[in-house]
């Protein structure tokens, strides 16, 4: 799996969770994940999340951590079994950085005591398998109670390279785990 922290601040709006943006921002194809700062705005034609959706609900931030992952040919249910391993592996290192079992995964989202610290979704589209998780950088102007990577003492960049190696290191395990049994009748 091919990954890369991006330099350019990236104002994300949803409109990049589509197959072939990575390839497009990056030129790394086939099962690829890229990290980069930037505002948050989800335009509500971009919103996939239904209940969101129908909740009316804002998805913004000043400033987040981004992380897209696309994995061509998985169906929705695999992709979305990536995407809690991607919030495990995440608060794993979060709670690994502070010492102790502070951060809590509900499902797909990470909180701090009683403090949102991201937002994560997992698509489809006729190619691939797509995840956007983010993680603030600051709580300080997101449409909930929130908390920030800054505020918990964590370095943003810092934080997407070693979730970034982590997942891909999971996704290659994945496969290697597969390629080392053999079937069975």
């Amino acid at each position: 799996m091919k990954v890369a922290f991006l330099e350019e601040r990236i104002t994300y709006t949803g409109a990049q969770l589509r197959s072939g943006w990575v390839a497009e921002a990056t030129g790394l194809s086939g099962e690829a994940a890229v990290c980069f700062l930037g505002p948050c705005e989800v335009a509500r034609e971009h919103m996939v999340d239904l209940e969101d959706l129908e909740a009316g609900a804002r998805i913004s931030s000043p400033k987040m951590l981004h992380l897209i992952a696309e994995h061509p040919g998985l169906d929705l249910s695999h992709i979305t079994t990536r995407q809690r391993l991607l919030m495990a592996l995440a608060g794993e290192l979060l709670n690994a950085h502070l010492g102790e079992n502070l951060i809590r995964r509900e499902g797909d989202d990470l909180y701090f005591r009683n403090l949102k610290l991201s937002i994560s979704v997992a698509t489809v589209s006729p190619a691939s398998g797509l995840i956007h998780s983010a993680f603030n950088v600051l709580g300080e102007g997101a449409p909930v109670p929130a908390i920030g990577l800054e505020e918990l003492g964590v370095k943003p960049r810092e934080f997407g390279e070693a979730l970034l190696a982590a997942y891909a290191r999971e996704v290659e395990g994945m496969s290697h785990a597969a390629s080392r049994v053999k079937r069975v009748q």
